[in-house]
């Protein structure tokens, strides 16, 4: 079984990533050196007094009395280490290679006087002992208990809340620097040049200030360069209407004759082409119409009845009760231009109104030949037709679904096609409650 290691995918988990191996490594180094330089500090004193303890003890049971002696036995005595009055323990002599730094630091103090033997005692709890012989021939026993010097009792506790400090600052570093970035990749999904730019806050570090300060110019001038082109598209399709109906009406001089039929026919059809892009043009700027509240139920009543008074077969399923706050020519020129669409291709419609979840979903559904899935996404860039069902014969300019969706777009909203089982197509407008 092999572990695979994979580099993390967000931003903020690898800077967190770095900073918290980073800062460990660093503690882990920093306490390595500390905790050597005591270790070798507390050995260096330790071994010290054991020297200066072991000699002087020695000393003292070398000048009492022998009956004397046991009593001071327990006063002698240390944590580490204690006298016996006696040979001590049996146990295997100390090999040369394996020497304990106490026996050697013993053995300077008291071998030019005391000659020492030293022995391994076995059990669960492995120590040795020195003998050796006072002046009068009595044994004594040293009985070392090595023992490793525990780790003060706050010790863990300080490397647990030093390393919950880290994580905090690293917690906070990352998101301090991923904040800023995070509000620019937001800004740059939703960016828009058909809605309101939503500025950034020019705030904060130089760096964040320039980015900020660079996307918000970077806003304007796709903002700008846009509005020149509609407003080009518009003052051409404007200007064209008026040689169109100059050659209308110098055709309506003409003798009646098939020529004359088909030019009246073309003059009509760049007519139609010309008001539609005069109405594409003016769709992108359609949030200049003063929003209003507006009963939907009886807004699209109005909408439906005004079809069915020319007889046209579209119905209105459903009820929203509710009253929005939106652009009512806007709105209803995106459901006039989806609706005849589904006339036009079907011969009637259904209109489903539903509110949920905040939002009104308003749905043309028709059922006519719908539209290729590959050609879903093209169908509402301008100009574009799909060449099978809707195309020049049919009377469509390519503008219709462009300018429903521009102006969905204008009133907050997004519209969405989608074929619907059985064949049809259905177009969805949902706008913001």
């Amino acid at each position: 079984m092999t572990l695979n290691l994979h580099w993390p995918r967000t931003l903020a988990s690898r800077l967190s990533l770095i900073f918290l191996v980073g800062l460990i490594l660093a503690q882990a180094l920093s306490f390595g050196a500390q905790y050597y330089e005591r270790y070798q500090s507390a050995k260096s004193t330790m071994l010290g007094n054991l020297q200066t303890d072991v000699s002087t003890s020695i000393a003292i049971l070398d000048r009492l009395p022998a009956e004397e002696r046991p009593a001071w036995l327990e006063r002698l005595a240390r944590n580490n280490y204690g006298y016996l009055l006696s040979e001590g323990d049996g146990g295997t002599p100390i090999k040369s290679a394996d020497v304990p730094i106490a026996v050697t630091s013993i053995t300077e103090v008291l071998g030019d006087k005391y000659p020492l033997t030293f022995t391994d005692i076995p059990g669960p709890k492995k120590h040795f002992q020195g003998h050796l012989r006072l002046s009068d021939g009595s044994p004594v026993t040293i009985d070392v208990r090595p023992a490793m010097t525990p780790l003060s009792p706050w010790l863990p506790v300080v490397l647990l809340g030093q390393l919950a400090l880290m994580i905090a600052c690293t917690w906070l570093a990352v998101r301090i620097a991923i904040r800023p970035l995070t509000r620019l990749a937001n800004a740059v999904e939703t960016l828009d040049p058909n809605a309101h730019p939503i500025q950034l806050d020019e705030k904060g570090p130089n760096e964040v200030v320039y980015a900020a300060r660079a996307f918000n110019t970077m806003q304007a001038r796709i903002a700008t360069y846009l509005k020149e082109r509609m407003q080009l598209l518009a003052a051409i399709s404007h200007d064209l209407q008026t040689p169109i109906t100059r050659m209308k009406l110098r055709a309506e001089f003409m003798d009646d004759s098939a020529e004359k039929e088909k030019l009246c026919n073309d003059l009509g059809e760049m007519e139609h082409l010309v008001r539609e892009g005069v109405a594409y043009a003016r769709s992108i700027h359609g949030s200049t119409e003063e929003s209003r509240r507006t009963n939907m139920d009886s807004f699209l009543e109005s909408l439906v009845f005004d079809y069915q008074d020319m007889g046209k077969k579209v119905q209105l399923i459903g009820k929203s009760d509710v009253v929005v706050e939106t652009r009512p020519h806007a709105l209803r020129r995106v459901l006039v231009n989806l609706t005849d669409n589904a006339l036009k291709f079907a011969g009637g419609a259904e209109v489903w109104v539903a509110a949920n979840k905040g939002k009104l979903s308003i749905t043309v559904m028709d059922r006519g030949p719908g539209i290729a899935e590959a050609d879903l996404a093209q169908v509402m860039e301008p100009f574009y037709r799909v060449e099978n069902s809707r195309n020049r014969s049919t009377g469509g300019t390519g503008l219709g679904l462009a300018i429903a969706q521009q102006l969905a777009i204008a009133l907050g909203g997004s519209l969405t096609l989608s074929n619907r089982e059985g064949g049809g197509l259905c177009a969805e407008l949902k706008l913001p409650l």
